[in-house]
């Protein structure tokens, strides 16, 4: 009797117990943890680019076999010209540092034309809008989340400006050095403003002429140097896409 009692009561409590149960709502699943991938320098990137740039091209100082037959002429200008053109790249990093390697191609629009005046020679004289220069250089950044701080330089060759005596130049080679800051609005896409300085080599140049008899100068050999260092300046902004 009292064995079936106590199998009742505990039969009663489960009963019970599972009723209870039945009558809670239902537990709801946890959410899956979603781990947002952390942003990284390091890749393959191209891009496109625009800006200004100046030039010293200087000016075409003329030395005449006679008293009074030297002159100095107005080289091309070079200030406020476009700069726009396209570079590719590939960064690494490594905790905050970023290092990495560029090369870019632009277009330039200067000139080098000279009014050579009294001067009857004209052949071989700088001319012609437009121009062009590139680069291969290397960037070292350090890295705040998405925002990059970098320094750069490397190679130059072509012409930020053109040479008034040696035309669009584009066999020159030089060097350039210059920084700026990218900043990654997505993990793919990043804009970024930059400022570089590019020497090509141009420098001081000599050629020299003869005025042919019957002008307004003397006749006789001329000679024509430009005073200009080659070098120039461009700011220019850009856009990246990073693979």
């Amino acid at each position: 009797m009292r064995l079936s009692l106590v199998s009742a009561t505990f039969l009663a409590t489960c009963l019970a117990s599972s009723a209870f149960a039945a009558d809670l709502p239902p537990r709801a699943a946890p959410a899956p943890v979603i781990y947002a991938p952390i942003f990284t320098w390091t890749g393959f990137y191209v891009g496109l680019n625009a800006g200004v740039g100046w030039a010293d091209s200087g000016d075409v100082i003329v030395t005449g076999p006679t008293p009074g037959s030297s002159g100095i002429l107005g080289g091309g200008g070079g200030d406020g010209a476009f700069v726009g053109g396209g570079q590719i790249g590939y960064n690494w990093q490594s905790g905050s540092i970023v290092y990495g390697l560029e090369t870019d191609i632009q277009y330039v629009g200067t000139n080098s034309n000279v009014s050579w005046g009294g001067y009857s020679w004209w052949a071989g004289r700088g001319g012609g809008d437009g121009s062009y220069f590139g680069t291969v250089r290397a960037r070292l950044g350090y890295a705040v989340d998405r925002t990059l701080f970098y320094v750069t330089g490397g190679l130059a060759y072509g012409g930020l400006n053109t040479n008034p005596l040696t035309g669009d130049a584009t066999s020159n080679a030089g060097w350039t050095v210059g920084g700026g800051v990218e900043y990654a609005f997505t993990n793919n896409w990043t804009v970024k403003i930059e400022g570089l300085y590019v020497d090509t080599g141009e420098g001081r140049k000599s050629r020299a002429f003869v005025n042919a008899p019957g002008g307004v100068l003397p006749a006789g050999t001329y000679t024509a140097t430009s005073d200009g260092s080659g070098g120039g300046g461009l700011l220019r902004v850009g856009v990246n896409y990073k693979f």
